[in-house]
């Protein structure tokens, strides 16, 4: 019985390990594409501003 349990704990524990360490690169993954999308409305934005101050 003892061993059923500590086999169900591991599975479960190992379970739990492998989709902390996806949601990790997902998340990571998700941050770059954000600062990505940043980085180019930024760029967008500075090649469509006045080149000089309207009087």
């Amino acid at each position: 019985m003892r061993a059923k349990l500590r086999l169900a704990f591991g599975m479960i524990a190992a379970l739990g390990l492998s989709m902390g360490l996806a949601a990790c690169h997902t998340t990571a993954g998700v941050g770059q594409d954000l600062s990505q999308g940043g980085h180019a409305l930024t760029d967008s934005a500075n090649n469509n501003a006045p080149k000089s101050p309207s009087p």
